[in-house]
């Protein structure tokens, strides 16, 4: 009799505690959360703000790269044949764009050989890449930056929160190490989530720029194709 009150008093406990632990949980919101991570979120902050604009800025930039009118590299190339090389330029000045870029530059070097007319259209596509490719390392040091910022912020969380157990006199609190602990965690989780969010826009934007340069290639062997027939 008195074993089975025990256990009934123990499972009464139990279901207190765990019903104590799940209001606490419901109680502590995202905002909370966040800010219980300590000082170390403050430059996981700035990283997120940091990555999110990169993303924004070179969608922006990529998306007006790649508005070449399909129509254009027709127009150039019937002036081109009908020797009307003052209208290709005027068609090439008026799209902003890498690859209009570098067939304008093509267009000011007919009358010289054919190998100069490549080489300055390479020199021209080298500096639209290097435009194209702006800030893009940049990212990939966030999605790199940003977990190992994490797990530091974890580890000085875990080293205060023993700390603050070994200072304690007789018994030790669950309560105060379990706290301790979760919030050093928070740290790592927020660390990964901008690290995922950055490798992950990176290598988006890293797929969009490579598909812009192979367009650029593939316009500039038909631009010299052309001036070959022209020949």
């Amino acid at each position: 009799m008195i074993l089975l009150q025990t256990l009934s008093t123990d499972s009464q406990a139990v279901a207190d505690s765990l019903n104590t632990m799940e209001n606490t949980a419901q109680s502590i919101g995202l905002f909370d959360l966040l800010i219980k991570g300590g000082y170390m979120m403050i430059p996981l902050y700035a990283l997120f703000i940091l990555a999110i604009y990169i993303f924004v800025e070179r969608i922006i930039t990529l998306k007006k790269a790649a508005q070449t009118p399909k129509g254009m590299m027709d127009q150039v190339k019937m002036m081109v044949q009908t020797g009307d090389i003052g209208g290709a330029k005027m068609i090439c000045q008026e799209e902003d764009t890498p690859v209009a870029n570098m067939i304008s530059k093509g267009l000011e070097r007919i009358g010289s050989p054919l190998k100069n007319i490549e080489v300055a259209i390479e020199n021209v596509g080298k500096i639209e890449i290097y435009k194209l490719e702006k800030n893009l390392s940049l990212l990939a040091t966030v999605s790199g930056a940003a977990p190992m910022i994490g797990f530091l912020g974890t580890v000085a969380g875990m080293i205060r929160a023993f700390i603050g157990v070994a200072q304690e006199e007789g018994m030790v609190s669950p309560k105060l190490l379990s706290t301790g602990i979760y919030e050093a965690m928070i740290t790592t989780a927020s660390g990964l989530v901008v690290g995922i969010i950055a490798y992950l826009g990176y290598n988006y934007l890293v797929a969009r720029v490579s598909k812009l340069i192979h367009s650029m290639e593939y316009t500039t062997v038909e631009f010299m194709d052309l001036l070959q027939d022209k020949k």
